[in-house]
């Protein structure tokens, strides 16, 4: 399983999924941002994502966003306080529509809606679109006072207990 996730380190990818050793191979970047695959420009997202499915055979891929997710708060705010480079990094992105940073319910919302995001970023990638079916990708949310995770339902458009 390709699993990308924030580098927050309160996210644990292996014990998430209960793996052992090389049961995962761990992408992690501020924010668990997946970029636009950046055609004939060198990217390290993209290139990591590429091995795992090209040389590595996965068929799994998860995104998974956090509770209380900095990168996300930064988002709302429009990276408002962040260093130039995390700045640049987080105006990749796109809140289709929440932009209300009041509460937890609300940043949860926006976590939710910044992971869907990233299962559709993923899908510019050349090699996630040839895989096609032969690829599952699923998005998670994991709240990480309580531990719980919910999955994405793309059928029923929103998050449910994994």
């Amino acid at each position: 399983m390709l699993f990308i996730s924030c580098s927050d380190s309160r996210v644990m990818p292996a014990q998430l999924t209960d793996a052992g050793p090389g049961q995962l191979f761990e992408l992690r970047t501020a924010g668990a941002i997946v970029p636009p695959y950046p055609a004939g420009n060198a990217c390290g997202v993209s290139a990591t994502i590429e091995f795992a499915l090209t040389q590595l055979g996965i068929r799994h891929v998860v995104v998974c966003g956090h509770s209380h997710c900095g990168a996300v708060a930064g988002l709302l705010a429009d990276g408002t306080g962040a260093g130039p480079a995390l700045a640049r990094w987080l105006r990749q992105q796109h809140l289709t529509g929440v932009r209300d940073a009041r509460g937890d319910h609300t940043l949860r919302e926006a976590v939710e809606d910044h992971i869907t995001n990233q299962l559709a970023t993923l899908d510019s990638h050349p090699r996630v679109r040839e895989l096609g079916g032969e690829l599952t990708v699923e998005g998670w949310y994991y709240e990480v006072h309580t531990g719980a995770v919910t999955r994405f339902d793309p059928a029923a458009r929103a998050f449910r207990p994994l």
